[in-house]
C-alpha cells in the first residue's frame, strides 16, 4: 500500500506540476471493501506433486501512479479466471475493485453469489450491514429467501443498476447479489482441539477432532472450493497459514457457497509449528501429496484424532511441514495424467476419511 508523503521523493517519480500535495500513490481506484487481497496463482494449473498448478509470485511494485513513486503493494493477478489488483483498475481507470483492507485477517467481508449470501443471512453469526441487488433480477426463490431474510432482520437492501454493481463487485459474476458484512472472525487453535467434533456427529469419529490445514494454498477458488467440501464431509476446522497464501476474499466466499459461515477456520503465524502442536496433543498429522509412499484406502489412522494437510499448487507439501508429518498418503492413479487438481485431490481424500469415520465400530465401511 502506497503512503502518500509531502516530502521530497529523490530517485523517485516526479509529482508534476500542480499535483495537490500528498497525492503521490493515488493512481490505482481502491474499492469499497475491506477484504485481503486476492493472491491467486498466475497461471493455469500445471503437473507435479499432488496438487498440480502454478503459484504465481506477486509483483511488487506495478507501474507507478500519476505523479507517485512506484507502488509497492501486492498486484498480481487474481485466481484463475479472476481480475487481480494490475488489470484496468490501474493508473485510476474504471474497472473492478481492488480487494485491499485486512491483510493478515480472515477477511469475508464482502460476499458474493446467491447462495452465499442466502447462507450468510441464514447463519445470523456475524453483522450485515447492507445487501445490494441489481435491478434487474429475474424472479427466483433464493431471491425472495434473501429479501425475507434481510428484512426479518432488519438489514438494508439497496437495488442498483447491473453496471454499478459490477463496479462494486470482486468476482466476474456476482450473480447479481452481494452483501457488506463484518468480517470474519478466526478461532484459537486451541478452541478447535477442544471442539473434539461437531454437535451431532455419529459413529467413530464422534469424539475426535478431524481437522483440515492447507500449506500455503493461493488460489482463490481452490480454496473456496475445499472449504465447501470440508463443511459437507464434517470437518471441524480447517487451519490456514496467516502469512502467503489466500484468505477469504469475495471468490473465496462465492466458490465457498455459505461454507465459510459455518466452518471454524484457525490463522496460525506458522503452519509447522501449529502441526508440531497438534501432534503433541495427540492429533495424527497426514500429509497429501503424489508422492507419499501410502495410499489413502491403506490409511490405519482414520477414525483416530487426525489433521489432513494438503500442499499448495504445483510445489505440493513444503519440506518443513512434511517432517511434520506422521504419515504422508497419495491417491491412487490409473490414467495418463500424474495428478490431480489439489481441491480434487482433497475432495477424495475427505471424504475417504469420513467413511471410515462414520462406520460403526468393528463394522463395514463401504457407505456412508
Amino acid at each position: 500500500m502506497s503512503r502518500g508523503s509531502s516530502k521530497p521523493n529523490p530517485g523517485g517519480a516526479s509529482r508534476g506540476k500542480g499535483a495537490p500535495k500528498g497525492a503521490a500513490g493515488r493512481g490505482r481506484s481502491a474499492g469499497r471493501g475491506s477484504g485481503p487481497p486476492e493472491r491467486g496463482g498466475k497461471g493455469s494449473p500445471g503437473r507435479g506433486g499432488q496438487a498440480p498448478g502454478s503459484r504465481g509470485k506477486s509483483q511488487r511494485g506495478g507501474s507507478p501512479g500519476r505523479g507517485g513513486p512506484p507502488r509497492r503493494g501486492p498486484s498480481g493477478g487474481g485466481g484463475a479466471g479472476g481480475r487481480g489488483a494490475g488489470g484496468r483498475g490501474a493508473g485510476g481507470g474504471a474497472g473492478r475493485p481492488t480487494a485491499v483492507g485486512s491483510r493478515y485477517g480472515l477477511g469475508g467481508d464482502q460476499v458474493e453469489g446467491r447462495q452465499a449470501v442466502r447462507e450468510l443471512l441464514l447463519a445470523g453469526t456475524r453483522k450485515v450491514r447492507e445487501v445490494l441487488l441489481a435491478e434487474d433480477l429475474d424472479t427466483a426463490p433464493v431471491i425472495d429467501d434473501i429479501r425475507q431474510l434481510a428484512r426479518e432482520q432488519r438489514v438494508m437492501v439497496t437495488e442498483l443498476g447491473r453496471k454499478a454493481l459490477d463496479r462494486r463487485s470482486f468476482t466476474e459474476s456476482s450473480q447479481g447479489v452481494v452483501a457488506l458484512a463484518a468480517e470474519l472472525k478466526p478461532v484459537e487453535l486451541e478452541e478447535l482441539l477442544a471442539t473434539g467434533g461437531r454437535p451431532g456427529a455419529t459413529g467413530v469419529g464422534a469424539h475426535t477432532p478431524f481437522l483440515l490445514a492447507l500449506d500455503s494454498i493461493t488460489d482463490p477458488r481452490n480454496l473456496g472450493a475445499m472449504l465447501r467440501t470440508a463443511e459437507c464431509a464434517g470437518v471441524d476446522g480447517v487451519i490456514l497459514p496467516r502469512h502467503r497464501a489466500a484468505h477469504v476474499t469475495a471468490s473465496v466466499s462465492k466458490t465457498a457457497a455459505g461454507a465459510i459461515e459455518h466452518l471454524p477456520m484457525s490463522l496460525v503465524g506458522g503452519l509447522p509449528a501449529a502441526l508440531e502442536s497438534l501432534r503433541a496433543n495427540g492429533v495424527w498429522v497426514v500429509g497429501l501429496d503424489g508422492a507419499g509412499p501410502t495410499s489413502i484406502y491403506d490409511l490405519t489412522v482414520a477414525t483416530q484424532p487426525i489433521c489432513l494437510v494438503a500442499g499448495a499448487e504445483g510445489k505440493g507439501l513444503s519440506r518443513l511441514v512434511t517432517r511434520r508429518c506422521d504419515e504422508v498418503v497419495s491417491l491412487p492413479l490409473r490414467g495418463s495424467l500424474d495428478s490431480l487438481n489439489v481441491g480434487a485431490a482433497v475432495a477424495v481424500a475427505t471424504y475417504e476419511i469420513m467413511r471410515r469415520r462414520a462406520a460403526p465400530e468393528g463394522g463395514s465401511a463401504t457407505t456412508v
